[in-house]
């Protein structure tokens, strides 16, 4: 008799790219089709995937595949290791075998921004996301606001895809505020939301990443909790303190297991530098519990991206 193995909550999909469409001046949005696409769960928010690239010359992905493919992937001579990214699922289609992922255009020189500037249906490529045969939580969701007053959604360019996701399958009652920091006006996106939820597209149009999001957000939270002025005498007391992260050196990426009911939670993910002022604003200076606010260091300037 043949056993029947378990259902692993993630898994490989050879895909290939059904079509490209640049969105505006720093997003695309490419739309990926499969064999077995149908089988990709569509868990919304802001479910993170894998984003497998050939290497140069070569068609098709080859990746380990397995509970240690990651292990297996960096132990690869650096010139047979194919680029991974982690992106955020824009869409998906299981109906259709589609997955949408939307990309930011930017010039770093890296692989997987040389890959979608170049692009085109055709295109082979892999994604490592959840199995809809998974009968469990297949984890790379950290958007799970318990009961709350309010929403406050923030983030760079980089956030957007997922903040855009998140958007979308909120409740009709929810409310709150949206805070997204693009490169120019021009990258304003159109995005469904509940008509509690207020957006405001912050563009930079050349100023360093976050001077429009964090003043943005600082005013949000004077706002949305306006009985919590800045605990300037906490911090000095160090009652309020919280330990810093070395973003130059560490991962910042707090999201807490169980998620603490408040008047506000909050969302927070961009450049490592910027979440950490936010972080720092928020927790210590507002007093907001850290298990109602997920801080996570999406990319770090200067530095190429971890997977």
């Amino acid at each position: 008799m043949t056993e029947t193995l378990p259902i692993a909550p993630w898994r490989l999909f050879a895909v290939e790219v059904r079509a490209v469409r640049r969105l505006s001046p720093s997003f695309l949005r490419v739309t990926f089709t499969g064999p077995d696409l149908d089988r990709f769960a569509d868990n919304g928010y802001d479910q993170r995937i894998k984003l497998a690239l050939p290497l140069p010359g070569e068609r098709g992905v080859q990746l380990p595949v397995g509970a240690d493919w990651h292990a297996r992937w960096r132990a690869l001579p650096e010139d047979r290791r194919c680029p991974v990214r982690t992106y955020t699922v824009r869409a998906a289609r299981p109906h259709l075998s589609e997955v949408d992922i939307d990309l930011v255009l930017h010039d770093d020189g890296g692989p997987a921004s040389r890959w979608a500037h170049r692009v085109r249906p055709g295109d082979e490529a892999a994604l490592l996301g959840p199995d809809a045969g998974y009968c469990g939580e297949h984890g790379g969701i950290e958007f799970r606001p318990p009961a709350t007053d309010h929403l406050l959604l923030a983030g760079d360019e980089t956030a957007v895809p997922a903040i855009c996701a998140i958007l979308e399958r909120l409740p009709p009652d929810a409310r709150g505020r949206v805070l997204l920091e693009v490169p120019e006006r021009a990258d304003a996106l159109p995005v469904a939301t509940p008509s509690g939820i207020e957006v405001a597209w912050l563009p930079r149009d050349g100023g360093p990443h976050g001077s429009r999001l964090v003043p943005a957000v600082a005013a949000a939270a004077a706002s949305l909790l306006p009985s919590r002025a800045p605990a300037m005498a906490g911090l000095s007391s160090g009652r309020m303190s919280i330990a810093d992260v070395d973003v130059d050196r560490d991962l910042l990426w707090e999201v807490s297991p169980s998620v603490a009911p408040g008047p506000l939670y909050a969302w927070l993910a961009g450049e490592a530098g910027v979440i950490r002022t936010l972080r720092r604003h928020l927790v210590a200076e507002r007093g907001i519990d850290r298990r109602a606010v997920a801080f996570m260091g999406y990319w770090r300037l200067g530095r190429v991206d971890p997977i």
